[in-house]
């Protein structure tokens, strides 16, 4: 991880160290799993010593935020998972009310968030978003739909991230957990085909083309447009899924 702490120039306690992890992690800078510097590097970096550091990780892990590892060093919580309860993921899981309002949450949302990038983005969102396509049309070029498919979920979270929402950022980083999880249907389905792959691909292009210009009009409508299509492929998908089951079982009884 490369330096993204500061130099704590004032009282220089415990809950200044606390304070700017807690905001890095709100604004989304460290997520759920990255591993933050060792002890001494982190004091280095505050310009801290180390005691302070220590007492600081133990009350940030003690609010469920950071998670020591034996041996392994210390992590950012998974605090995203906790949005949904076990419990209410059994409820939503193969619920097609749920499924289909997840979708329509999804237009809805990531509009907003399309809207607000090309709005907010900064020079580094842009340079960050540009890094993601590259790695998603090459996926693509190479055939490889299972890491297109990852790429997919890391770019609507990119998206996310700069429209620059704390609160947003963190609601859709939720709503994606559902969508990695495969908690309504899995994502490949989605992605069999080469004609489906290259319509993903150019939606995915024309969000970040509008959100690289400036065009919020038009970042939003691209957003709501791709989950349309995706609404589509995934019905169609389940339809043929269903009719390739039936086909089978007829041509079983009748001795195929």
């Amino acid at each position: 991880m490369n330096e993204i702490f500061s130099r704590v120039t004032h009282s220089r306690t415990a809950d200044d160290v606390i304070g700017q992890v807690e905001m890095l992690i709100l604004e989304g800078v460290v997520r759920p799993g990255d591993k933050l510097p060792g002890e001494r590097e982190l004091a280095r970096q505050f310009d801290v010593s180390r005691p302070i550091v220590r007492d600081a990780l133990k009350e940030l892990e003690q609010r469920g935020l950071v998670v020591t590892r034996p041996g392994g060093g210390t992590h950012v919580a998974d605090v995203i998972g906790e949005v949904f309860a076990p419990p209410v993921m059994d409820l939503i899981a193969g619920n097609r009310k749920a499924a289909a309002d997840y979708l329509e949450y999804r237009r809805e949302i990531e509009g907003v968030a399309a809207e607000f990038a090309a709005r907010r983005a900064t020079e580094d969102d842009r340079a960050l978003l540009a890094r993601i396509m590259q790695r998603m049309e090459e996926a693509n070029a190479s055939g490889n739909f299972e890491d297109e498919v990852a790429i997919d979920v890391e770019f609507h979270n990119a998206v996310g991230e700069c429209a620059h929402n704390i609160i947003l950022l963190h609601t859709l980083r939720s709503c994606y957990r559902l969508l990695a999880d495969g908690v309504f249907l899995s994502r490949t389905l989605i992605y069999k085909t080469p004609a489906t792959q290259e319509v993903l691909l150019a939606q995915h292009r024309a969000i970040y083309d509008a959100i690289v210009a400036g065009d919020p009009d038009a970042a939003r409508e691209a957003a709501r447009a791709h989950i349309d299509y995706v609404e589509r492929a995934m019905n169609e998908a389940e339809r043929s899924g269903e009719w390739q089951r039936v086909s089978r079982l007829r041509l079983r009884q009748r001795g195929g």
